[in-house]
């Protein structure tokens, strides 16, 4: 002890040796340190005073920040002087040390014809490598980071990042690639144990951040990681293809749900760019590169040369896609059951009896009549073989076994268990390539059938059930639904209630609302709740609705409140909201203010308005903006609104807008309108545009509508010019700009322009645009043509003839 006592000191000492020679080097004084440091002065006093413990992480790091001092250094000295670990002993630190890496190991595609090597081409660095140089500095330096590079299959953006950490190799650094048993839960189990100096490495990080059940949690333990200065300098690195990224930082629509709201966050301003192609300069350095020996580059700069699509060639892309294109019509069948299984998220393992029953119905009927018996087994064969002497097609893949602790039973229900039989695995650039070429295909029958025999997992099971429903094949979607219910999805389960209580069948809503509520549910014991409160048993209902609200529901906790305000107990009510508010729920403040000022105690509500007023929940201060609009507190809803829009919530600068246009304020509205181009919501700065068109500022219309150019893609900017035309009486136009955006890929576009037509009397055209949005996935609650959806042979149909509506006892 007392030897440990006299490292702690010395550390200490030194710690604050290196802080006062740092302020004489700088000549500053305690009050002009104090300032620059943005703390207090008796902060800044007892940070100097060798009587004083040490001082806190944060206002280390704001002294070394002022005083130009290493920020890692300083604090390693912290955590020796306060006896505070790292996480874990240095022998027992996550991950290795980079120089130990073998870079296919961490997933950078092998290149080259030759079977059996293992040789990296040579590298030529592009914009996004200066990009990621200078993060790679600032790590070094002592900062923590995160980046994501987004770029389409194939395009180099794992070996980009194997280049980037090459300088922090030099330095010691480790790198931590979570991986087994699945990407997922390694990485939440052990973000925890992530120590200073280390690279966490998330290639393909959609299967992190995209996890269903763990990648919020994942968000919030990286944003952790990377704003807990003693666990620092961290880098975290990944990768993710575009779909993922739109996916993951689209704004939900007002009421629905969130899915990736932390995700979202977590990404705001952390990706950079991959290009497909090489520019002409990189050609230039892959020539050199060639002409000085480097055979790979060679051999690709030989076919793809003019294209500029050096590393989907050095990857095998283009032999993968002639594979797909030129192949026999079974694998072809083969390839494109897997493709449309793979981006309706059926999984990355696809069981052969599923893609096997699947096929048929891609092919014509001459090729289905010229299939032998074995044709099956052959195109399988077929599509195993490498190409580029590397990747297949459709390789067979083995499922990693579902680890769990000790303690935990070891029987496998049938949804948690690895599919029976073999199961294989598509090719990542041809899984991309069917994103993009099949995005408008809805697959055929034997698609659906071949999903509801030879699925087992309940997630899976799910995704194509609402898949199906998304493209009006209602029957599907309810027969599968019901299999997805039968694996243990409680989401489908609520779903089957939801139905069943649209068509009044309460009693089987209910049955299935118990079942889901058995797996812990919230949203399943809320149905419960509100069955009890319209069948009269208050009592009931109140305990299903404490059960869900102590179990972390919000919505339940909001529930339960009415309840007791109903029943007139206002300390009830309080309780409740309290307990909502204590387990994290800002929105809480606002109930509790409410409740408070129905009683008449105003300054209580005022009190509660004003800490809510300090929250960086941007959703939170617009709602309490709100509140003060309706109460005539114009000002204070001004100021809240500007608030949570400087915090990036777009909606919150249309709503100040529209206080400033309403008070006849019509340059102050234009301003605030104006101000969404610093957000990132396109279809807010659309509206805004919009509101900006209608005051007649069409410069700052035309400003937003440029900044949808450079940042989102042309679509939306033609559908907001298209709906302009249409308003306008120039429907010619209106339509050319539809089209266009419909060619952008924009399924919205296909829906524009049939409302367009049936506005115009044109109910065929009408019926087929609708029809092609919904082979394509959307679904919309207003479709003059098909309120019901589809039978499996193409026939309107009503989804409650299907085969079972009532759950499974």
């Amino acid at each position: 002890m007392g030897e440990n006592s006299g490292v702690r000191k010395a550390a200490l000492d030194e710690l604050r040796n290196r802080l006062s020679d740092g302020r004489a080097c700088a000549g500053l004084g305690m009050s002009e340190l104090a300032r620059r440091a943005g703390l207090g002065r008796t902060t800044v006093h007892a940070a100097f005073n060798y009587a004083e413990p040490a001082p806190s992480s944060n206002t280390l790091t704001a002294l070394g920040k002022a005083l130009k001092l290493p920020n890692d250094e300083l604090l390693a000295l912290r955590r020796t002087a306060v006896g505070e670990a790292v996480g874990v002993a240095e022998g027992e630190r996550l991950g290795q040390l980079i120089g130990e890496w073998e870079p296919h190991a961490l997933e950078v595609r092998p290149a080259g014809t030759a079977t059996g090597q293992r040789v990296l081409p040579g590298y030529v660095c592009r914009a996004h490598d200066r990009v990621l140089a200078s993060v790679v500095q600032e790590v070094g330096a002592g900062r923590s980071r995160l980046v994501v590079l987004v770029g389409d299959s194939s395009t180099g953006k794992t070996r980009a990042c194997w280049e980037a950490v090459q300088p922090l190799a030099g330095q010691d650094w480790r790198l931590w690639h979570p991986f087994d048993p699945t990407r997922a839960s390694a990485a939440l189990k052990d973000l925890r144990r992530v120590g200073p100096r280390t690279v966490v490495w998330l290639n393909e990080a959609q299967h992190y951040l995209g996890d269903p059940d763990l990648g919020e949690e994942i968000a919030s333990a990286l944003h952790s990681l990377l704003t807990a200065p003693e666990r620092g300098p961290v880098l975290i690195l990944g990768t993710l293809w575009p779909d993922y990224e739109r996916q993951y930082t689209a704004l939900p629509p007002v009421g629905g749900p969130d899915p990736h709201s932390r995700v979202r966050e977590l990404l705001a301003g952390q990706t950079v760019a991959m290009p497909d192609c090489f520019d002409s300069e990189a050609l230039r350095a892959a020539h050199d590169l060639a002409d000085a020996g480097d055979w790979l580059l060679a051999d690709a700069l030989t076919r793809a040369w003019q294209d500029g699509r050096i590393t989907q060639d050095l990857a095998g892309a283009s032999q993968l896609l002639k594979a797909y294109q030129h192949g026999s019509p079974a694998a072809r069948a083969l390839l494109e059951a897997a493709m449309d299984a793979r981006r309706l998220d059926v999984g990355i393992h696809l069981p052969q009896a599923f893609l096997t029953d699947a096929a048929p119905d891609y092919l014509t009927d001459t090729e289905y009549d010229q299939l032998t018996d074995d044709w099956a087994e052959a195109a399988f064969a077929e599509l195993a073989r490498p190409v580029h002497g590397r990747q297949a097609p459709l390789r067979r893949a083995t499922a990693r076994p579902v680890r769990r602790p000790p303690g935990t039973p070891h029987s496998t229900p049938a949804s948690l268990g690895p599919s029976a039989g073999p199961v294989f695995r598509l090719a990542d650039y041809l899984e991309q390539h069917g994103r993009t070429t099949r995005g408008d295909q809805c697959p055929p029958d034997s698609f659906w059938d071949a999903a509801a025999s030879h699925l087992s997992q309940h997630g899976a099971l799910r995704n194509v059930a609402v898949s199906a429903g998304n493209r009006a094949r209602k029957q599907w979607e309810h027969h599968i639904l019901h299999l997805a219910a039968e694996a243990g999805s409680d989401d489908a389960m609520i779903q089957l209630a939801w139905w069943c209580e649209e068509r009044q069948n309460f009693e089987a809503a209910e049955a299935f609302y118990r079942q889901a509520a058995e797996t812990g549910n919230t949203t399943a014991l809320r149905g419960l709740a509100q069955r009890r409160l319209e069948a009269g048993d208050r009592s009931a209902a109140e305990a299903l609705y404490r059960t869900a609200a102590e179990a972390g529901d919000f919505h339940a906790a909001r529930s339960l409140m009415q309840i007791r305000l109903e029943a007139s107990d206002r300390a009830g009510a309080e309780a409740a909201m309290q307990e909502a508010l204590d387990a994290g729920y800002d929105s809480a403040l606002l109930d509790l203010s409410a409740i408070r000022r129905a009683a008449g105690d105003t300054a209580a509500a005022e009190a509660l308005d004003q800490q809510a007023s300090e929250s960086e929940d941007a959703r939170l201060l617009a709602q309490l903006a709100a509140r003060h609009a309706e109460n005539g507190d114009l000002a204070r809803a001004e100021s809240l609104y500007r608030k949570a829009g400087e915090l990036g919530y777009s909606k919150a600068w249309l709503a100040a807008g529209t206080l400033r246009q309403e008070a006849g304020d019509q340059v102050g509205a234009c301003a605030s309108y104006r101000l969404t181009a610093n957000t990132y919501d396109p279809y807010d700065r659309i509206e805004a545009s919009s509101l900006l068109k209608r005051a007649g500022d069409n410069e700052g219309a035309q400003a937003l509508i440029d900044t949808l150019v450079h940042g989102h893609g042309h679509a939306e900017l033609l559908i907001t010019l298209g709906t302009w035309r249409q308003e306008a009486g120039d429907y010619q136009a209106a339509a050319d700009n539809y089209e266009k955006a419909i060619q952008l890929g924009s399924i919205f576009a296909i829906v524009a322009l049939a409302n367009l037509q049936e506005h115009l009397g044109k109910a065929d055209r009408a019926k087929d645009l609708y029809r092609q949005a919904a082979d394509r996935g959307n679904l919309l609650s207003d479709w003059p043509w098909w309120p019901y959806g589809l039978n499996p042979d193409g026939s309107e149909a009503d989804p409650w003839t299907c085969l079972r509506c009532t759950p499974t006892p």
